[in-house]
This record gives structure tokens, sequence and C-alpha cells, in this order.
């Protein structure tokens, strides 16, 4: 069998389903044997339970979730020190750099990091720091990159992205996130 090459993904797009989208690559990449990581740079410090943290305890140690954010920036109701995202979004990557050169994965998703590289009015994270880690990844890890608006210089270094767009929304008609398909 040859050698695998290892892919970089980039799921985006003003549509839902980015992370869904990552999440069924994972499912797919579990049911191959691959120890797969998902890193997530906003979910987290939030009191709802997320359906792939519930979902990685079962799956344990093949599949690792780490909800490494601090909720999402300025929308959504936050009203934390945009310092404290900054030093969340900065560990975060640190950390991810520290996983991608382990060698204990074959798939590592890196959810909402397009967000931090700089979405509505802030940015957390340097965009050189993120395409270093895509440019010197072991050749073959795939990464899959999600999130709104992906960084031009993120999508020429990508082999495969899909842009999702919005073509009707429940929330438009007032219908809240659902648990089970929305987290």
């Amino acid at each position: 069998m040859p050698k695998r090459k290892g892919l970089i993904i980039v799921y985006t797009g003003d549509g839902k389903g980015k992370t869904s989208a990552a999440l069924g690559a994972a499912m797919r990449a579990l049911g191959h044997g691959w120890r797969v990581l998902v890193i997530q740079f906003f979910k987290g410090d939030w009191p709802v339970v997320y359906g792939e943290l519930e979902l990685a305890k079962r799956l344990s140690p093949q599949l690792e979730v780490l909800q490494l954010g601090r909720g999402f920036v300025k929308i959504m109701g936050d009203k934390k020190p945009f310092g404290e995202h900054v030093e969340a979004a900065k560990a975060a990557l640190s950390l991810t750099k520290e996983k991608i050169f382990s060698g204990q994965y074959d798939l590592i998703i890196l959810d909402e990091i397009n967000y931090a590289l700089g979405y509505l009015d802030f940015k957390l994270v340097e965009l050189e720091d993120v395409l270093d880690l895509l440019r010197n990844k072991p050749p073959d890890l795939h990464l899959i990159l999600t999130g709104r608006n992906a960084h031009p210089d993120v999508i020429e270094l990508a082999d495969l992205v899909t842009e999702m767009r919005e073509v009707k929304h429940p929330m438009k008609k007032g219908i809240p996130a659902q648990q089970g398909v929305d987290y």
C-alpha cells in the first residue's frame, strides 16, 4: 500500500456544517482505527453539553476532544476581557504545535481556528504561526481547519477547500440551536 499523503482540508463559509463536516471525517478515520484529536479554539467555558465531548468519552483514547476556548468572542453575550480570549487561543495554538509533532495522531481537527485568525474585528493568533504549522506538519498527518472566512494564504496551502453557503437557517425563524444537531 502506498504511503499516506497527509492533506490540509479547510471547511469554511457562512453556512452551517463546518464542524459537522470535520466530525464526519473524524468518524470515517476512527472507523479505520486512526487516532483523532479535535482542538476547539472557541468552544469551552460554557454551560452546554456538547455531543462531540460525550462521544469522545466513549471512544477515548482513539478520539480526543480538547475544548480550549473561552466561548465565542464579542458575540452570543460574551463579556469576558478580550485578553482572556487571546491568552486561551495562544495556549491552544502552542498545544496544537506540540500535538502536531507528537506523532500520536493520524488526523487533527483545528475547530474554529479560522475565527482565531481574524473574524469580525478581532484577531487572536498570528497568521504566520498557523501557516508555519501547515507548511511544516508531518507529511502523513491530515489536518482539518474550520471556521468562517478562511484566510487566502490558508486556502492557498490547503489541498481541499469546501465552502458552506447558507441558503436557509432555522434561527431566521426564531428556532434556537438544537441539542444533538447543533451541539
